[in-house]
């Protein structure tokens, strides 16, 4: 949806969080600022593997349902990695994050707000989840992540919280190692 609708406050917010009431807060507190945390990344992640083929509300509604289920994403509890890959991983001192953050895109490079659901950065980070065997994350799914995970600015230009997640942007430092 490439319009705005008028916020609560009288300011222009994104079309898509008029759709439903629980929506606007998602949309001015987390959709679009930039996170580093490697749970919360990996939470995101995987909701939005199991949104494929469902709506964000029903996944919103149902969040703290999968927090318990899956030990607050926990990645280090709910991975079922063979004896191989543990000791590929004790090795590994990189942190999700930095692994993801990796694939964030050049501004410029960005199409118009909301106009595309694909990126150069989404096919390559869908493309190497795969191959480590990450399912349910193709392109347009990984670049939803991506959105709402801050690696890039998808609010409308004429969105209030674009200016906020903008300075976010600025004042974030990508995670490294």
């Amino acid at each position: 949806m490439n319009t705005t609708i008028t916020g609560p406050d009288g300011q222009p917010r994104c079309g898509w969080c008029g759709a439903a009431p629980e929506f606007l807060t998602y949309h001015d507190t987390e959709w679009g600022f930039p996170v580093n945390d490697d749970h919360r990344l990996f939470e995101k992640l995987c909701l939005e593997g199991f949104q494929s083929g469902l709506s964000w509300r029903t996944i919103l509604a149902k969040r703290e349902n999968f927090r318990r289920t899956f030990h607050h994403f926990d990645f280090d509890k709910v991975a079922n990695f063979t004896q191989q890959d543990v000791n590929r991983l004790v090795k590994d001192e990189g942190s999700l994050a930095a692994y993801i953050w990796r694939y964030a895109p050049d501004a410029k490079q960005l199409p118009a707000p909301q106009s595309a659901s694909t990126s150069l950065g989404s096919i390559a980070l869908s493309k190497d989840l795969k191959q480590r065997g990450w399912k349910f994350v193709g392109p347009t799914t990984v670049y939803a992540f991506m959105q709402a995970m801050g690696l890039v600015n998808n609010h409308m230009e004429t969105c209030v919280i674009r200016v906020k997640v903008e300075a976010a942007r600025k004042r974030f430092r990508k995670p490294t190692g």
